[in-house]
């Protein structure tokens, strides 16, 4: 049985933060602002995940009220998230995930984007996407980044 999945979040650039997204430290000048690292491409992909195999969102699994989860990298929090729907007896089959961000350009990025997902997930990164676009100015503008996850959840057996 086949379970779709979609996840959204969006982050505010400020000052004097790492700018991480996908698990890689991309070079700029403003990072995301967020309770753990903010990894907004990331978040976007768990919520995807949960939502897919419905078991609600991050906040709910990952409150930015516990202080476990101050500075925490996503990527870890994403291995927490495998292990959920693992245990659901779902098994991530494929992502796509769209980055929106003016600024900065991340192209030379990607690779290692994809790379690090998959790591995360001890899958085969052909089945992880990364991409990256702007809104042409039209949307947040360079206010902030956000990121769209799409996922496809497979199970073994046809009784979910």
């Amino acid at each position: 049985m086949f379970r779709i999945g979609h996840g959204y979040d969006m982050h505010r650039l400020v000052p004097n933060r790492e700018l991480i997204l996908c698990g890689e430290r991309i070079e700029y000048d403003e990072g995301l602002l967020g309770h753990s690292d903010a990894d907004v491409a990331v978040h976007a992909l768990m919520d995807a995940m949960l939502g897919a195999a419905a078991l609600g969102d991050i906040g709910g699994h990952f409150p930015d009220t516990d202080e476990r989860y101050k500075g925490i990298s996503s990527m870890l929090l994403l291995q927490k998230v495998n292990e959920l729907i693992n245990n659901e007896g779902y098994f991530l089959s494929n992502a796509d995930i769209t980055i929106i961000a003016e600024r900065p350009k991340l192209k030379d990025y990607i690779g290692a984007m994809r790379e690090n997902i998959a790591n995360a997930l001890a899958l085969d990164k052909n089945v992880i996407s990364v991409k990256a676009t702007t809104e042409e100015g039209l949307g947040a503008g360079g206010k902030g980044i956000s990121a769209h996850a799409v996922v496809l959840l497979n199970t073994l057996d046809n009784k979910k």
